[in-house]
């Protein structure tokens, strides 16, 4: 069973090296990739300097079309599945195999989550987790834990379709919708460390419009998406 590690990275000069490094070490048996996302710093000439497979995107796409990318890269190289990784040094390595041993028990998509064991604490981001966990269990009578969570590991159903829809974000909507139509997400509990250099995607008030638009797309975009499979309207 072959298994990408998928790294988006934006402007991640000041932490991919260690990233990728620490990566290494704890799981050598893995491939990855990185997908450097139009980065204005140093990202691209480290990997290189690195000797690290990368793809190049000329222009910064956003987080949804560098994984996009990463995942259409996994289809045509027949892995059987993919695992988003952030480049920040939040998801940590150790915590891949399990997720692994999961999704081959049956999961289409595993999510490495903070919750499963450990109650939320409150504050204003993890109140949208609880808005947006509460929305998927309305919508879809399924309890997940940590929707936010980026770490999240696809078997090759998942990478296929992922890589043939232009609208599947790597997000809680297109989770959600996934669980509406038949799809099997688990969950693992996981730790996340802290950023350790570089900016978010998402500052503050980024933060805030990303919920609203997460709780609005599951609570009724979701119902007028049409899902088209691999292969399914092609010639």
């Amino acid at each position: 069973m072959k298994l990408l590690i998928i790294i988006p990275a934006y402007n991640e000069g000041a932490s991919i090296v260690a990233t990728v490094e620490n990566l290494k070490a704890v799981c050598p048996g893995y491939d990855f990739i990185i997908v450097n996302d139009g980065s204005s710093d140093d990202t691209s000439a480290l990997c290189s300097a690195q000797g690290y497979p990368t793809l190049e995107l000329p222009i910064n796409i956003g987080l949804a079309g560098a994984f996009q990318t990463g995942m259409r890269y996994a289809f045509q190289k027949g892995y059987d599945y993919a695992l988003q990784f952030d480049a920040d040094g939040q998801h940590l390595p150790q915590y891949i195999e399990p997720m692994f041993e999961k999704a081959q028990e049956g999961a289409n998509i595993v999510i490495g989550s903070r919750f499963i064991k450990v109650k939320k604490p409150k504050n204003l981001r993890i109140i949208g987790s609880y808005l947006i966990s509460w929305t998927i269990k309305l919508t879809t009578g399924a309890a997940i834990c940590d929707p936010t969570s980026g770490m999240r590991l696809y078997d090759r159903e998942m990478i296929a379709e992922f890589a043939s829809n232009i609208n599947y974000g790597p997000e809680p909507d297109t989770i959600s919708y996934l669980i509406k139509n038949g799809t099997c997400v688990s969950e693992v509990q996981v730790e996340m460390g802290e950023r350790k250099a570089g900016k978010s995607y998402f500052d503050l008030g980024g933060s805030m419009w990303y919920m609203v638009k997460m709780l609005l797309s599951i609570l009724i975009i979701q119902f007028f998406r049409l899902r088209v499979k691999s292969g399914e309207g092609r010639k």
